[in-house]
Formats: C-alpha cells, structure tokens, sequence
C-alpha cells in the first residue's frame, strides 16, 4: 500500500509498504477514507518532536471504514465508519480513568499515531485500542464532515472546555489557524459575551469575520487596546494561546485580567519564558496542553446537530498519491489554504 513516510529530519517519502495486520485482540484495522495534514506533521519534518521515529508512516487525521477488529473489540464491527483519535489510550489507567487520556501509561499511550507507530496518510491504518481509539460517524453525517474531529476539533473542544468560560466573559482566541478556528467554535458554544481574535494573516482574519460576523478581530499590534476597549476588568477573561510563537506567548499573559486563565493550546518549537516578576500580582492560572481528545463522541453529535462545521475549512483536496504537493501548499500557506484533505487513489 502506498504510505507516506518520515525517512528522516528533513525527508518525509511516499512509500510502497506492507498492509497493517492485527497485532492485539484490541486493535482494528481502518480502510482511510480521508486523512489531513496537520502543522504537527510539519513539526517532525522539521526534527522538532524527538519522540517521532523515523520510518513511521505519519499522519494522525483521518477517518475511514473499519476492515477487521480483534476478538477483544466489542463496540465495533467490520463496516463501521469512524473517525479515528489523534491519541492512543487503553481506557483503564489511573489517567485514563480521569479523562486524562493524553497521559496514558500505555507504552503508545497519547500521541502515538503518525509519530511513535504508523499513522493515517496511508491506504489503511492499524489502530490500537480500537474501543476507544475509534469512535462511528453517526450516519448523518459525511466523511468530511467528520474529518477533523480526531485532533483539531478535539484540541479546540478541549481547550475551550478546560478554559471555565461563562456568559459575562471576554474571550481572546490567539491564532486562526485550522486549530485556532476550531477552538473558536468551540468556545462560541458557551456563549460569552465577546469574543476576540487575533491573528497576523488579513486572510485568516477575513475568513472569521465572513463565518463569524459577531467576533472581533484585531492584528498584532492593537490587540492589547482592543482587549482592553472590551473587558470590564481590565483584560480578557480567558485567553487561549493557539499560535505558538514567543511572541503569542507574552501576548496571552499580557492580555489577561488578573486571576484570568490561560490555556496553551500551542505546540511550541522551543521553550518559553515566564516572566514572573512581571506577572507578579497578576495571579494567572495557566492550563497547557496537549489534548485529552476523549470527546469525539459529543463533537460527532454537535456537528449532527449543526452546533460545530469544520467543513468550511477543508479549502483543498489532494490524492494521495500527490501529497507531496498537498504538502508544499499547506506548509507554504499557498492559494489561500486552511486545511488540505487527502483521498485515495482510485
């Protein structure tokens, strides 16, 4: 089967490789339907995820039909369709136990897919733990529809859940990106007063103001005044760092009122530094990530419901068997590009 594969920092490679099989009773094998690239995907091209190992086929967003199941899988069958989970969790763990699916003990336990085993931008896919690694499509809803729920979708639920956003906030959403975006719905599902956001990119800008006319958007450089022209105490009640830069970094604490949470959605390419004794007296909580993307269920019901539409951002769609330009659009930021869906040859 064709897979494409992290050779080396540097190198990722379309290959010709053998067909996954059942390694465990609890793993299921998936005929990928659709898959995406995801930025965490350009982070091991780069060489900035250490854990990533070389050989693996990457990709972690994708959906598909389920082929086969071990004998120990009960909530599926062949035929099923799903979406697959960015992380890899065994449901029985002290962390998994508490929602913290990310931290699994589980030797594949949290992000595993595409970076530590074989991933989704292949033909098929081997998924461990299928019960809960795997989650139906209601069949309401499309593929498509379904495509990001595994991990970008699942980053923006999370994060606007842990963010303890009420009515009278202000939220401030850093970067509108396909993650940031994403958590933007997420929080407009719990209705705050005002929400803010910011991104560098005119572009990007315009694409929220188009889907989302009620939310403000500011660049860089007057987003401190807006937030301030719209809080009632002195900053935003919550801030949600999706951009990952140093710069984004000290804008999020910088932008909070005193006592506010902030939660790092980011994946940064180096560490950051918390100035604290300018921060003193501000008393933030910061929350930070990754995912703990056990939700998948509850995503698929809100898109069947209407509540959540990732669609919009699919603005392109690739063959597999031409992913390698998928990839130098999506990484070069090209023809106006959000999210790239990837299909199988015929």
């Amino acid at each position: 089967m064709l897979a494409y594969t992290y050779v080396e920092p540097g190198k990722f490679q379309l290959l010709d490789k053998p067909k996954p099989t059942l390694r465990h009773p609890r793993d299921a094998i998936v005929k990928v339907t659709l898959s995406s690239i995801c930025t965490s995907d350009l982070h091991i091209l780069h060489g900035s995820v250490p854990r990533a190992v070389p050989g693996i086929t990457v990709g972690h967003e994708m959906v598909g039909v389920v082929e086969q199941v071990g004998e120990a899988v009960t909530a599926l069958q062949p035929g099923d369709r799903v979406s697959v989970n960015v992380e890899t969790f065994c449901g029985e763990c002290f962390f998994c136990r508490h929602g913290w699916v990310n931290n699994c003990t589980d030797p594949n336990g949290g992000w595993a897919l595409g970076c530590r085993i074989d991933g989704g931008q292949a033909e098929y896919v081997r998924v461990p733990y299928a019960d809960q690694g795997l989650t139906k499509i209601p069949d309401a809803v499309t593929d498509l529809q379904a495509l990001l729920v595994g991990d970008v979708l699942a980053t923006g639920y999370w994060a606007a859940k842990i963010s303890e956003i009420h009515p009278e906030d202000t939220v401030l959403v850093i970067g509108a990106g396909p993650t940031g975006i994403c958590t933007l719905q997420c929080v407009r599902l719990y209705g705050p007063r005002r929400i803010i956001v910011c991104d560098k990119d005119p572009a990007r800008l315009e694409f929220v103001r188009d889907h989302y006319p009620e939310v403000l958007t500011v660049g860089p450089e007057q987003v401190e005044e807006l937030v301030q022209a719209y809080s009632a105490h002195g900053g935003a009640d919550a801030v949600l760092e999706v951009a990952g830069s140093p710069e984004t970094f000290r804008m999020a604490w910088r932008c909070a009122r005193p006592n506010a949470i902030v939660t790092v959605v980011a994946l940064y390419d180096g560490p950051q530094t918390l100035p604290l004794p300018e921060m003193y007296g501000k008393n933030l909580t910061f929350k930070t990530g990754g995912v703990d993307g056990c939700n998948c269920a509850e995503t698929l019901a809100l898109i069947e419901e209407g509540k959540l539409d990732t669609v919009p951002l699919i603005t392109h769609t690739y063959p597999l068997s031409r992913i390698q330009e998928a990839y130098d659009l999506f990484a070069n930021r090209r023809d106006g590009v959000i999210k790239v869906a990837v299909t199988p040859d015929p």
